[in-house]
């Protein structure tokens, strides 16, 4: 049996042609005007979403015992020079 010599990660040609239909099909319904601005408009939606999970990611490496008390540092300090009301 012969071994595939297409690098890991490509899509098949079935993918790419049910994408090519796709984008078609999108076209002719007149939802874009051309192929290139789909593919434009999914590249910036796929960017877009990346760019708000950084944010998730970037906040779960956090450790909340020490955000809180570093937040809390100095707080009892600046109480005390507060004046009564």
């Amino acid at each position: 049996m012969r071994k595939s010599k297409r690098p890991v990660g490509l899509p098949t040609r079935s993918k790419i042609a049910y994408i090519r239909e796709a984008l078609r099909k999108l076209v002719e319904r007149a939802v874009f005007s051309n192929r290139s601005q789909a593919i434009q408009e999914a590249v910036e939606e796929k960017l877009a979403r990346m760019e708000r999970s950084r944010l998730a990611r970037e906040c779960a490496k956090l450790d909340p015992t020490f955000e809180k008390a570093l937040a809390e540092e100095g707080m009892s300090e600046d109480a005390a020079e507060w004046p009564e009301y």
